[in-house]
């Protein structure tokens, strides 16, 4: 999947997603802190109107017509989890189709999101996070995922990204211990979890 390369060219030589781990000591940091900010924070509002705003157009790009340039998935929103793995979601998404799990079904709405831009995030996030990192849906998985997506991102919208995937993902595997997910939040967490170097320290590829 190189749409995320398509779709910005800047980047140097690609992590070894593959090596992505999160420490559960940064995990459980971020767990507390998400767990600990309040539902809305108006001073999150302007990270999350550049987030919104840039995963339209990743959105646009990931269903537009190859002809003009875009890559031709046709996204289906669905009212039950779609698929069993990450591996099948890949398949799908190799033949230009993906589906995503509605928003609305999930009877846990965001309080900055509509349900229509939750649904385009969860289908560009699959995109060009998973399925461009080759990583699932665990921890791990969706480190991998946030640092390969995040380099979609400007530093003031990757700050939402952080709170929707390394937030949610931490609080739901580091406080709850798998059990549930937590309540979406529109806030912004500290600004050295949004920093992804030190996730990237040791796991780009020796290039000869």
């Amino acid at each position: 999947m190189h749409g995320a390369r398509r779709f910005d060219s800047s980047a140097r030589v690609a992590p070894d997603y593959a090596r992505v781990r999160i420490d559960p000591d940064l995990g459980s940091a971020i767990a507390d802190a998400y767990m600990a900010a309040p539902i809305r924070d108006e001073r999150a509002f302007a990270a999350y109107a550049a987030f919104s705003e840039q995963t339209v157009r990743q959105y646009h790009f990931l269903v537009g017509r190859v002809e003009f340039g875009g890559l031709g998935v046709t996204v289906r929103v669905v009212d039950d989890d779609p698929y069993p793995d990450a591996l099948a979601m890949v398949e799908d998404v190799r033949r230009r189709r993906l589906r995503v799990f509605a928003s609305a079904a999930s009877n846990n709405p965001h309080p900055y999101l509509s349900d229509g831009e939750n649904d385009m995030f969860r289908a560009v996030h699959d995109a060009f996070g998973h399925a461009a990192s080759g990583r699932g849906f665990d921890v791990h998985g969706e480190e991998a995922a946030w640092l390969k997506h995040g380099a979609m991102y400007t530093p003031l919208a990757r700050r939402a990204l952080t709170t929707e995937i390394r937030g949610q993902t931490c609080a739901q595997v580091f406080h709850f211990g798998g059990s549930r997910f937590p309540e979406q939040k529109a806030v912004l967490l500290a600004r050295r979890f949004s920093d992804p170097r030190p996730a990237l320290a040791g796991v780009y590829p020796v290039v000869g």
